[in-house]
């Protein structure tokens, strides 16, 4: 058992999850991991994703200490978001997690290609 923040996990990806998992905030990480980025221009990257949605998931990052928010002090207001050095160590995970996709779907569709030619 893991308990953090009077959450009691059963294991460490049960945790691992709860800070990370979801549609959105692996794609979140990752378009942070290439450069600091302003909210409209982030959600512009990930077209699919609404602005509540963004704004939800923006607000449990910073919470997890995964992303910076620096507001600036201008008119019109200015907010940028960055990865802190937590977020920044997800980037080799989310690397794999890509490379994975990019295997798997490679051999489902070679293996579905294999199962038509073969009926």
């Amino acid at each position: 058992m893991i308990n953090f923040n009077g959450i009691e996990y059963n294991c460490s990806m049960e945790l691992t999850l709860d800070i990370i998992g979801g549609k959105w905030k692996p794609v979140i990480i990752w378009h942070l991991g290439k450069k600091t980025m302003r909210f409209n221009e982030l959600r512009r990257s990930i077209p699919n994703i609404t602005q509540k949605m963004l704004t939800q998931q923006l607000r449990a990052l910073e919470e997890s200490q995964l992303i910076n928010r620096v507001i600036y002090n201008q008119i019109p207001p200015k907010v940028e978001y960055s990865l802190t050095d937590y977020g920044r160590n997800l980037l080799p995970v989310l690397t794999n997690l890509c490379e994975w996709g990019i295997n798997y779907s490679s051999l489902v569709r070679s293996s579905d290609e294999c199962e038509r030619k073969t009926k």
